[in-house]
């Protein structure tokens, strides 16, 4: 089974000063665009392909389409609460990784048995937080 990669669009795009606050759908645009890759290599040193990759965004970033290899989930709400219930729903049965420097949701997801990497995970060395 695939695993299951999930990356917290507002905290890896808040991770880098570079104006994304004028256009938050843009900046969660970009991304999804720069996960493309790593759908067909993984991210090194922590997941090997297969792997499924979901971007998950809430506020303003909400509507931004799903891409070839990366799906985007909307929140209703908290993204937060979003990823806690994908870890849940998806990420139960196979390898799960949380891609956030966020430590309550962190704490969260590790309680139901997920990984977890800070956003220079998938900014190429940028942002804060390494994997953990």
């Amino acid at each position: 089974m695939d695993s299951l990669v999930i990356v917290d669009a507002a905290n890896v795009v808040g991770s880098v000063p570079d104006g994304w606050w004028r256009d938050r759908r843009g900046a969660a645009e970009r991304l999804r665009d720069a996960l493309v890759g790593h759908a067909g290599t993984g991210l090194p040193g922590l997941v090997d392909p297969p792997l499924e990759l979901v971007l998950v965004v809430e506020g303003a970033a909400r509507g931004v389409a799903s891409a070839p290899g990366v799906r985007v989930v909307s929140a209703d709400g908290s993204g937060d609460d979003a990823m806690v219930r994908l870890v849940a729903e998806e990420g139960a049965e196979r390898d799960c990784l949380v891609v956030t420097a966020d430590r309550g949701l962190r704490e969260r997801v590790q309680a139901l048995g997920a990984r977890v990497a800070g956003p220079r995970t998938v900014r190429g060395g940028r942002g804060r937080g390494g994997a953990s």
